[in-house]
């Protein structure tokens, strides 16, 4: 990611209940549609584990999604907006477990 101007990143790990193929298509389209319609997120990216095994790695997620502002007020605004809550409420029947990490540029 190069964009100067990103000082918060927001990296999300998602455990599908289901991750037959079809599940993870509708629910990759999902998160496609909101976060290509929030204009705070300055850059987007969405993953699945990479093919690497060493014993510090976790690979057992489904998704990742890594998503970069400007601040933690342009995030905080992410948070409560209204497609990212109606993500939230459209697919948290899909997974099992989510986990958040968010970090600052140092």
């Amino acid at each position: 990611m190069k964009d100067s101007s990103v000082n918060f990143y927001h990296i999300v790990y998602f455990w599908l209940k289901d991750p037959s193929e079809a599940n993870k298509k509708t629910f990759l389209s999902h998160v496609k549609e909101y976060t290509g319609s929030i204009d705070v997120i300055k850059e987007r990216f969405i993953g699945t584990p990479a093919d690497t095994n060493r014993p510090v790695i976790d690979n057992t997620y489904t998704f990742s999604i890594v998503l970069a502002f400007d601040s933690k007020k342009d995030q905080d605004a992410y948070q409560e907006h209204p497609v990212h809550l109606a993500f939230v409420e459209k697919a948290q029947h899909m997974w099992s477990k989510v986990q958040v990490y968010d970090s600052v540029k140092v």
